[in-house]
């Protein structure tokens, strides 16, 4: 599911690999034009929590998912839910890929999993190919494409589609605030000076909510993928999150993952290298959610709750794996700072929702 560049698949990493007889005869007796030749896998090397997997027998192509090693958490990592959404959007939303099946005998690859179609294209981080041309017109159109597909998938009618049925579209922001305030609550390490504050004003300024509308809940410029000229979007991944729910939650979460040119060191290189996204040309948040407000036609006037809302999200995430750094249940030094971009992301988090937090 990433890019056509060789590096977007890797040799399975120790632990994880699948057993190719089991998967094979399984692919063969259930996959209506599976070849008869021999199985051939690699692995995905994106850091996406579910294990993903490329499929290949001769021309055939194919991506697997799975949950990953270990307990998971209830409801997490569902991939008959995911399939399910996949299944549900194809034909509204093409960018999803189109499913092949879903399989709850775990005997095959040690879980459930699901299979689907192959997309080709480039998936855009923190670098471009060296293939492009990039200049600010190129940043700028591909703004506008992730614009436009939000836009798009939050215009398809819900109530077609099935998704409903997994879904409670009421109280979801009511739900969303309070159940991220108990998660930070039950992760806390360090004491942030402005998290009570935060945590209060969130608790008591949520606006009615914008309305209802198919949600990605996880839509960033790394979960896209792009055709060849950087001209239009030919996938979407990652939709274990979707629901129906309030479109401006998903417009908040995409704008804290977008960073910008002028943001702080820490929010741009708190995970890492910086996102694409702070070359000249690309829109700045502002200039995104306008776009987004003239294309969809939908009242923006409350956004800065849900950038505050997607800033204390991202904080409480990463505050959860500090906590798991903390607690000596993961190694990983990567970790080993997380709570200092914990405390920068609560405080940008509070200097958006204004100088009555603080």
């Amino acid at each position: 599911m990433a890019n056509t560049n060789s590096s977007d698949t890797i040799s399975v990493r120790s632990g994880e690999e699948l057993n190719i007889p089991v998967l094979e005869k399984f692919l063969k007796e259930n996959v209506e034009g599976y070849p008869d030749r021999m199985l051939e896998i690699k692995q995905f090397s994106a850091g996406h929590s579910n294990l993903t997997y490329e499929l290949k027998a001769g021309d055939w192509e194919a991506v697997l998912r799975r949950p990953p090693h270990g307990p998971v958490a209830p409801k997490a990592h569902d991939m008959k839910r995911e399939h399910f959404i996949v299944q549900t959007l194809h034909p509204y939303f093409p960018e999803a890929p189109k499913p092949i099946l879903y399989s709850d005998d775990e005997s095959i690859v040690g879980s459930q999993f699901f299979i689907m179609e192959r997309k080709k294209g480039v998936v855009l981080d923190t670098a471009f190919p060296d293939s492009w041309n990039v200049d600010g017109q190129l940043c700028r159109r591909l703004s506008e494409i992730m614009v436009e597909k939000l836009v798009e998938l939050h215009s398809i009618p819900y109530r077609e589609t099935g998704l409903q049925e997994i879904s409670r579209p009421e109280g979801f922001m009511e739900r969303q605030i309070h159940g991220w305030i108990s998660r930070y609550e039950r992760a806390k390490t360090d004491d942030i000076k402005e998290a009570p504050q935060l945590l209060n004003w969130l608790a008591t300024h949520l606006p009615k909510e914008s309305g209802h509308a198919i949600i990605h809940y996880d839509y960033k410029l790394n979960n896209a993928m792009f055709n060849q000229e950087g001209t239009d979007m030919v996938g979407l991944f990652d939709w274990e999150m979707a629901t129906v729910g309030d479109p401006l939650a998903d417009l908040g979460i995409a704008m804290g993952y977008w960073t910008e040119q002028n943001d702080p060191d820490l929010l741009k290189f708190g995970m890492g290298k910086a996102s694409v996204t702070v070359n000249e040309g690309f829109m700045s948040r502002r200039e995104f959610i306008e776009s987004y407000a003239r294309k969809s036609g939908r009242d923006v006037s409350n956004i800065d709750f849900y950038l505050t809302f997607a800033y204390f999200k991202l904080a409480v995430i990463c505050q959860q794996i500090y906590y798991r750094y903390k607690k000596g249940q993961t190694n990983d030094q990567r970790f080993a700072s997380f709570n200092h971009f914990v405390k920068s992301l609560i405080t940008h988090a509070s200097n958006i929702a204004g100088k009555e937090v603080l």
